[in-house]
């Protein structure tokens, strides 16, 4: 049977740089990830079990900071990475087959520190992973990986060419489709119920687009206060993980 929802093959350009002893160590321990080269200061490398075949280059911290993006910090490791394989999105749904693992679905969100943080909070609660567009979401990079601070490396990430198509999958997956929005009239907790859940949240600032909300089950907010008029995505998944997590 064909699979669906696949993200694409294509090439992210140079191979990114991941930076900071999170990213760094978690890249190494993951055994689908490809390390190809290793600039540190000998005292973050001698903390390191490094395998022989990997190219190791020793650098005081000022050469370690022309590596990467202007006061990035670098914490005493640089790593030169392979992207990590593609994801079929049936078979991470085939993964979450029997449990009640919530997925996280985002519609164009760009900025990587937000992605990154999303990751780690999918990490922190046991998300099953995280999907979505392939030309509307931030590759692989240092950037991303620093902010989600290892969890890259342990939550499945999925692109997908449609995300519409990939909602509907999801649903005949047996997910419950709750999209988060500020105009919604129930809040996320009344109509999370004894669901399956696929959280699914927009881009910064403009939210879910219209198709994407027609693609939901139900719309829910979060109980904010009149005196925000909204949350950064980050913390709305960090929010609605919880609450996910605190039903029982």
């Amino acid at each position: 049977m064909a699979r669906r929802g696949h993200r694409p093959s294509q090439t992210q350009g140079n191979r990114p740089r991941f930076w900071g002893r999170h990213a760094v160590t978690a890249a190494l321990a993951n055994p689908e990830r490809v390390v190809r080269k290793m600039w540190g200061t000998r005292e973050a490398l001698a903390s390191l079990d490094l395998p022989s075949s990997l190219p190791v280059v020793f650098a005081e911290a000022p050469d370690l900071g022309r590596l990467v993006p202007g006061d990035a910090p670098h914490q005493g490791l640089v790593a030169e990475v392979d992207p990590l394989e593609e994801i079929w999105l049936g078979d991470l749904l085939a993964q979450g087959d029997g449990d009640r693992r919530p997925l996280i679905v985002l519609d164009q969100v760009t900025d990587p520190h937000n992605v990154g943080a999303i990751m780690r909070s999918a990490a922190a609660f046991d998300a099953l992973g995280i999907v979505t567009q392939d030309r509307h979401a931030p590759p692989e990079s240092g950037v991303l990986a620093r902010s989600a601070s290892g969890a890259l490396e342990v939550v499945p990430w999925v692109r997908v060419v449609n995300l519409a198509r990939a909602l509907d999958e999801i649903g005949e997956a047996g997910f419950w489709r709750i999209g988060l929005t500020g105009h919604a009239s129930a809040t996320l907790s009344e109509q999370l119920g004894e669901t399956r859940p696929a959280i699914v949240l927009g881009a910064e600032g403009e939210g879910m687009r219209q198709n994407t909300e027609a693609h939901c089950d139900q719309l829910a907010r979060l109980p904010i206060s009149g005196k925000v008029e909204s949350l950064n995505v980050s913390n709305a998944a960090a929010i609605a993980l919880y609450a996910v997590a605190a039903r029982g």
